[in-house]
C-alpha cells in the first residue's frame, strides 16, 4: 500500500509503499478517507512531543493517530489509536476493535477529521464554566483552532469577543467570523501591554489560550490591579503553546489579579465530549460553524509537511 513514511525522527514522512497492516485479534483493518494533520502530529514526529516515544519507537513508521475511513463493512467512522507502526496516514490502518465510531450523517469526509479542533473553543464552557454574555479573549484566533473558537464563543452567546494574532490580513478575516476587537501581538511589549489594557473594558471573563509565551506573559501581567480591591475573576484556558511552552509569572500576577488557570482538559470525560462534539456536528450541518480546510492528497505529503504557515487552514489529506 501506500503511504507517508517517516524513516527518522524529525524527518519529513516520504510518499512510498509500506507493507499492509495484517488485522489481529481484537483488531480491525480501517480504510483511510481522510486525514488532519495537526501541530501534535508533527511535534510527535519531531520528537518534540510528550508522547512521541510511544509513537516512534519502531522505524519507519507512518504517522497521525487519528482519522476518518470505512470499516470492512463499509460504515464510515471516526477512528484512533492504530497500531504502531501504522499510523493513519496510509491507505490503510489497523487499530482495536471498537476504537472507532460512526461519523453522523451530513458530514464531509473530510471535514469529519477537524471537529475534533473546535473541541477546545468548547472549553470555556467545560473548563472555564462560560456564561453567555460574557467577555471572551482568545490568544491565537488567527489560527484552525482559534479561528473556530471565535466561532464557537459567538453562538454560545458571547457578550465580546477580543482576538489576538499576528497578522492584520488574517486579523481582519477574524473580525469577518465574529470578533468584536481584535490586537496585534507583534507589536512591542509596552504597546501589546496598553492594547490589552484598552480591550479589556470591565474584564475579561475567559480567556481562550492557544498562545502562552511572551503574549500571554505580558496579558498577566496587565491584570495585576492598581491598588486594593476585589478582583474581578478571569478564567484562562490554557490550550497551546504556538508562542512558547514556559513563561514566568510574577506572583501578584496570581495573588491580585483574580486569574484563575485551567487546563483545557478540565471538566471532560466521556459524556461531556460526547454533549460537545454533538453540537459541533449540529453548528457544522447548518452551516453555522464554517471549518477551512487545504486539502491535498496523501501522494503530496511531503510538500504539505514542509509548510510553515496554515493560512488558517487545516491541512487534510485525503486518500
Amino acid at each position: 500500500m501506500k503511504a507517508a513514511v517517516l524513516h527518522e525522527i524529525g524527518g519529513v514522512p516520504r510518499y512510498e509503499d509500506f507493507p499492509d497492516p495484517v488485522a489481529g485479534d481484537g483488531e480491525v483493518i480501517i480504510e483511510v478517507r481522510a486525514v488532519a494533520v495537526e501541530n501534535v502530529d508533527r511535534a510527535i514526529a519531531a520528537g518534540t512531543h510528550y508522547a512521541s516515544a510511544g509513537f516512534t519507537a519502531q522505524l519507519p513508521m507512518v504517522p497521525a493517530f487519528d482519522g476518518v475511513g470505512t470499516l470492512p463493512d463499509g460504515t464510515l467512522v471516526g477512528f484512533g489509536n492504530p497500531r504502531a507502526p501504522y499510523g493513519a496516514l496510509a491507505e490503510r490502518t489497523v487499530v482495536p476493535a471498537g476504537a472507532y465510531a460512526p461519523i453522523p450523517d451530513g458530514i464531509e469526509p473530510t471535514v469529519a477529521p477537524v471537529l475534533a479542533t473546535a473541541v477546545t473553543g468548547m472549553s470555556i464552557v467545560t473548563a472555564a464554566g462560560f456564561t453567555a454574555g460574557e467577555t471572551v479573549l482568545i490568544q491565537g484566533a488567527t489560527g484552525v483552532a482559534g479561528r473556530l473558537a471565535v466561532q464557537v464563543a459567538r453562538l454560545l452567546g458571547a457578550g465580546r469577543i477580543v482576538a489576538t494574532g499576528r497578522d492584520p490580513v488574517q486579523l481582519a478575516e477574524v473580525r469577518e467570523l465574529g470578533a468584536d476587537t481584535v490586537i496585534d501581538t507583534s507589536v512591542a511589549d509596552d504597546e501589546l501591554a496598553q492594547a490589552f489594557t484598552a480591550a479589556r473594558g470591565d474584564g475579561y471573563d475567559v480567556v481562550l489560550d492557544y498562545l502562552w509565551g511572551r503574549p500571554t506573559g505580558i496579558l498577566l501581567r496587565t491584570l495585576v490591579p492598581a491598588s486594593f480591591g476585589f478582583p474581578r475573576p478571569t478564567r484562562l484556558v490554557q490550550v497551546g503553546e504556538s508562542a512558547g511552552a514556559a513563561l514566568t509569572v510574577s506572583a501578584d500576577s496570581l495573588r491580585t489579579s483574580g486569574v484563575e488557570i485551567y487546563g483545557a482538559a478540565k471538566g471532560l470525560n466521556a459524556e461531556t465530549m460526547g454533549v460537545v462534539y454533538r453540537r459541533i456536528v449540529d453548528w457544522t450541518r447548518s452551516g453555522a460553524l464554517a471549518v477551512a480546510l487545504d486539502v491535498v492528497p496523501l501522494s503530496g505529503i511531503e510538500t504539505a509537511w514542509r509548510r510553515t504557515t496554515s493560512n488558517g487552514r487545516r491541512l487534510v489529506v485525503t486518500l
